[in-house]
């Protein structure tokens, strides 16, 4: 997806249209429940995954939505094409745990 993100912002940039992906980690929503995992599970589940990141925590979905609006905003990102906005308290940078 990543590559294809700067694929498509090299075809569509002639036109002025930008593309650009946002990549989040792990964000406390409903979708882990809804395909079968129990709360107590996914509870587990957030607490691991709450040590894989950078910040100490998971993220949210008004994290990922703010992200998703600036890169959308002609006001603020204008001048930005073919990037991918890790959205995911650092656990890009974390060595394995």
């Amino acid at each position: 997806m990543d590559q294809f993100t700067r694929c498509a912002a090299l075809d569509l940039a002639p036109q002025g249209v930008r593309v650009n992906s946002v990549n989040p980690a792990v964000i406390k929503t409903e979708f882990h429940k809804r395909l079968g995992m129990d709360e107590i599970t996914y509870q587990e589940f957030l607490k691991k995954s709450s040590e894989t990141h950078a910040l100490g925590r998971v993220g949210t979905v008004d994290e990922t939505a703010r992200a998703i609006a600036f890169l959308a905003s002609n006001e603020m990102s204008s001048f930005i094409t073919g990037t991918t906005l890790a959205v995911d308290g650092g656990k890009a940078v974390m060595c394995p745990r």
